[in-house]
């Protein structure tokens, strides 16, 4: 099963983390208008990130999820989505040829036509990726009104959750977020972590889950129980799991 990685619910929710500016659904704050903006719009922006974000995991399985812009930055967003199972409709006036490609597959459903109102009907998650500001806060407000979770991308003031710079793994995932303090760092961290945690571990994970499920399945005692399922951090101790009964034993030869 494949989650969605996010940072502060309203799935929780980080900002994304991207450090260049140009690629598909960067978030870097705007500066320039914290320089020139009076006083007490600082003071009150600077209150509200002191609110701490929640960090989570959102299933979105068989969830009805809404994107509306289907460019450069909708197509990222959506390629975020396509692995959860949620149910994909992509409201755009024109798609990339990647976006059409997916709605060709069965992957999402893609209406090019301008948004309306009644679109929001039924959805639990909504992805904002118009170079419209009036629509942007058009559609943020009725998904507010809707209780509808929504990321208009690159307007963090109209979001209810945030992208996360993320390393995947299989059904490892570790997300990194500054809050926006600073993308570059959050960056290097998820460089530094690719590194540290290679494409192997995702086969490692699979591994680990099947020998916990063997475990909790086995006639052993629940001390026992917790000791192995606590111990599987390693290879070798995975290796002892397997010999300490015969079923988990057989599992191990017949790998």
């Amino acid at each position: 099963m494949t989650n969605l990685s996010v940072n502060a619910v309203s799935d929780a929710f980080v900002r994304d983390e991207t450090i260049d500016r140009g690629a598909p659904g960067a978030f870097v704050r705007d500066e320039a208008i914290e320089r020139v903006a009076p006083d007490a719009f600082v003071r009150g922006r600077a209150q509200r990130d002191e609110t701490a974000l929640f960090p989570m995991f959102l299933k979105l399985d068989g969830r009805k999820v809404l994107v509306v812009g289907g460019g450069k930055v909708g197509e990222s967003k959506i390629a975020g989505l396509l692995e959860t199972g949620s149910q994909i409709r992509v409201v755009a006036l024109e798609a990339t040829p990647t976006v059409h490609e997916w709605a060709r597959a069965g992957k999402m459903q893609l209406e090019l036509r301008a948004y309306r109102a009644g679109d929001l009907e039924n959805v639990f998650l909504a992805v904002i990726a118009t170079s419209s500001r009036a629509l942007n806060e058009e559609i943020y407000r009725k998904a507010q009104a809707r209780s509808v979770l929504c990321n208009v991308v690159d307007v963090p003031d109209l979001c209810d959750f945030y992208y996360p710079s993320v390393v995947r793994r299989g059904d490892l995932q570790i997300a990194i977020s500054t809050s926006g303090k600073s993308p570059s760092l959050a960056q290097k961290i998820r460089q530094q972590l690719e590194k540290q945690f290679g494409p192997g571990y995702a086969e490692w994970v699979a591994e680990l889950g099947e020998t916990r499920q063997l475990i909790l399945a086995s006639d052993l005692n629940k001390e026992r129980k917790l000791d192995l399922l606590h111990s599987l951090a390693s290879r070798d101790a995975v290796k002892a799991a397997l010999a300490e009964v015969p079923v988990l034993a057989a599992k191990g030869e017949g790998a």
